[in-house]
């Protein structure tokens, strides 16, 4: 993996910022607007640097969060009115691709 870079870790947060409530996006579309290598670019830096974003509202492709977040994320998702079903968040009612969906 590339080394990530000051610019990439602010145009993730950027990104990350931006996604509206009650929306979710996913880690390949934060990659792909943030002309990254990688999805997993993505998630290093949300790992590292989010704390203080809404870190929620991005999953994995298959919309079913990681085990350790699941419930907390679900929650928190919930709350904003994401559609969930069987643990997973409805990707199709309330995905948002960055740079395209807005």
């Amino acid at each position: 993996m590339a080394a990530i870079t000051d610019d990439d870790v602010e145009r993730v947060r950027g990104l990350v910022a931006a996604i509206p409530e009650g929306m979710v996006t996913t880690y390949g579309d934060l990659g792909h607007a943030a002309g990254l290598s990688s999805p997993r670019i993505v998630g290093t830096i949300m790992r590292t640097d989010s704390g203080d974003l809404p870190w929620h509202r991005v999953v994995p492709a298959s919309g079913r969060p990681t085990p350790h977040l699941a419930e907390r994320q679900l929650a928190r998702l919930h709350a904003e009115g994401v559609p969930i079903r069987d643990g997973r968040v409805v990707l199709r009612e309330c995905r948002w691709r960055p740079g395209i969906d807005d």
